[in-house]
């Protein structure tokens, strides 16, 4: 599947400049969920050391999501005016600054902290897709579930290790300590970009293209001529993948934030234990990033029975801890896959039916706009329903709900992808 793009295609990369730029837009998107994932293991703790209630301590959970939500057009206009090389490396600044403003700022750090983690992620939620259907037209199914296959493997390292980390040096430090990766990933792509800017500065690209100072090497193609206004609010499939996702996304932002906290109250586990048990359920994610784009690629294989192959292993973890919690292993493996290979379908979706580059970067930020702000809500929702329930019961019933209005919506939506 190859984006579509105006005017003339971009100079491609020597094979091993694009590798390095591989690398390094993977160590990006290391950063993008584990500053978040990072917290669940430590909320309990967080909370009573800043004197919040459950469904304040699930709030820091869900302020980077209701930042993905607010901040994604804006997001995708700085993009635009700066570059993406220079937006990205910002954010990894901005998580940085986030991470450690969280951890040592009290109360009002914490948030305002969350708030800075939340827009930084958002420019990269918004330009690593960019940079995917620009540098890797050709290739953008199989780079898209590297991405996201990269961001469940660092949400699993900060659920897994938070823990431990904090039983050695407190939990300020362990969430502080994550900012390493960070560090990396801003060298890495520092690095690569100062190459390619050294390359093109000697060797100009041919014909007309001149080099975009925001992307660091890459060619700005000649300006295509106007097209007609696109209108993907007017399409039906934008609103059923903006349902699809909301379920998606609150589905996995509550569970994030909570599996934890649940597996203590309703397996028995021990803190570390708990932790562990919450990461296997990111970890799987890695294997559900890189499975599902070859299996929509093969002929004779349904799109909608693979959402609807999704959607059973993702419910499976609600009703799975609802009626037989000590089976939870299996239940976070199943919905570990599930919840990766969902968002890999969602946007491959997109990327499909859009029509044009214009059209996608529209729908999907349409789709990521709407779908955070109703999952921006769901961790403080489910903290506050678990605090009047007294109990993990009520919580998992509607993260149920959730993934069952998904299944309608995405099963519908994904029947555009059989008949292309």
């Amino acid at each position: 599947m190859t984006s579509a793009r105006p005017g003339r295609p971009l100079p491609r990369r020597p094979h091993a400049a694009q590798g390095a730029l591989l690398v390094a837009l993977l160590l990006v998107a290391l950063n993008l969920r584990g500053p978040i994932t990072a917290l669940a293991p430590v909320v309990d703790r967080l909370g009573a050391d800043l004197g919040l209630t459950p469904a304040s301590a699930g709030l820091l959970t869900g302020v980077p999501v209701l930042c993905f939500a607010a901040l994604t057009p804006l997001a995708a206009v700085a993009l635009a005016r700066a570059g993406t090389t220079r937006m990205l490396a910002a954010a990894l600044l901005a998580i940085l600054a986030g991470t450690l403003l969280r951890s040592f700022g009290g109360t009002t750090g914490a948030f305002v902290g969350t708030v800075v983690l939340g827009a930084a992620i958002t420019v990269g939620n918004v330009g690593v897709p960019l940079v995917i259907g620009r540098d890797f037209p050709t290739r953008v199914p199989r780079v898209m579930g590297l991405y996201s296959a990269v961001m469940n493997a660092g949400a699993a390292l900060t659920t897994l290790g938070t823990a431990p980390l904090a039983a050695l040096v407190g939990w300020r430090w362990a969430l502080v300590s994550w900012g390493a990766l960070t560090v990396v990933a801003l060298a890495a792509w520092a690095r690569v970009h100062a190459r390619a800017a050294g390359t093109t500065a000697t060797r100009p690209a041919a014909g007309d293209a001149v080099p975009d100072a925001g992307a660091a090497g890459a060619a700005t193609p000649t300006p295509a001529a106007p097209t007609a206004p696109v209108r993907v609010l007017r399409r039906r499939v934008t609103w059923l993948l903006v349902v699809a996702f909301a379920g998606q996304a609150s589905a996995y932002m509550g569970v994030t934030a909570w599996l934890p906290s649940v597996l203590r109250d309703e397996a028995g586990l021990g803190r570390a234990a708990a932790g562990a048990g919450a990461a296997v359920f990111q970890v799987l994610g890695v294997v559900g990033s890189l499975v599902v784009p070859p299996l929509l690629a093969r002929r004779g294989v349904s799109p909608r029975a693979v959402v609807l192959g999704i959607t059973a292993c993702w419910l499976s973890l609600p009703l799975g801890l609802l009626l037989a919690p000590a089976g939870w292993p299996l239940w976070s493996v199943l919905a570990g896959l599930a919840q990766a290979a969902n968002f890999v379908v969602v946007f491959t979706v997109v990327a499909t039916v859009a029509g044009s580059a214009a059209a996608a970067r529209r729908m999907s930020a349409t789709v990521q706009t709407l779908g955070y702000a109703v999952a921006a809500a769901t961790p403080s929702v489910l903290g506050a329903v678990h605090e009047a329930t007294g109990g993990w019961t009520a919580p998992l019933l509607v993260v149920a709900g959730l993934l069952t209005a998904m299944s309608v919506t995405h099963t519908t939506a994904a029947g555009a992808l059989r008949r292309r």
